[in-house]
């Protein structure tokens, strides 16, 4: 795929969806790290549905670890993984308060030595929560980028990598924002939905669906 296209199926993403942003909620960085560390393996929705049950009373490193792991694990039940899941939170908040002041460290490093969180985690973080342009590469971006031609990749670190070096930079910030709201709802795994797709004509998958 050349620039030229990249640059019109960007632009096209902006145009559509100004001011994307996660579908996870979240009041400060430190419940969006929360969610995101949740999120693993799970829906969107699904951690929605539990964090607002937590958040208002315990959204804090101190509020959770008062609550302790037996008490989150109540809450995130309905959540895949939820023991360990449980377990690496209350982890990460004595982390963050005995290291870091209680707040959300601002470099990858950091973030990755944080128990349960890894590089896709700490992309979306740095991201989200404080303007960092990253690329946080999940299965929907990395569906989207090989097969619209966009970013191909065998694997999720090429994947990042190829969109760091093609997305153009005015993109950058916003840009794992759109790639997945378009994986989640239009360039799904089994059937895309090519006819709703604002950027088919520009996509280079050779099976498009038909109308």
């Amino acid at each position: 795929m050349n620039a030229a296209k990249r640059q019109e199926i960007f632009a096209r993403l902006q145009a559509a969806n100004p001011h994307p942003t996660t579908e996870l909620e979240y009041d400060t960085p430190f419940q969006l790290l929360i969610a995101v560390l949740l999120s693993a393996q799970a829906t969107d929705k699904s951690v929605n549905i539990a964090t607002r049950k937590f958040f208002p009373q315990h959204g804090t490193p101190q509020g959770l670890l008062a609550l302790g792991e037996a008490g989150l694990a109540d809450y995130i039940k309905t959540i895949g993984l939820f023991r360990t899941k449980a377990k690496n939170t209350i982890a990460t908040c004595k982390i963050l308060l005995e290291q870091h002041g209680g707040e959300v460290p601002q470099t990858r490093e950091a973030l990755e030595a944080l128990p349960g969180v890894g590089r896709k985690t700490a992309n979306v973080v740095l991201n989200t929560a404080f303007g960092q342009p990253t690329m946080a590469v999940d299965t929907h971006i990395f569906r989207v980028s090989n097969r619209t031609g966009i970013a191909p990749g065998k694997n999720v670190l090429e994947v990042e990598r190829k969109l760091e070096k093609f997305v153009p930079r005015e993109y950058m910030q916003d840009a794992h924002h759109w790639l997945i709201l378009l994986g989640r709802y239009v360039c799904v795994a089994r059937k895309p939905k090519c006819p709703q797709c604002g950027i088919s004509d520009l996509c280079e998958f050779k099976q498009k669906t038909p109308a």
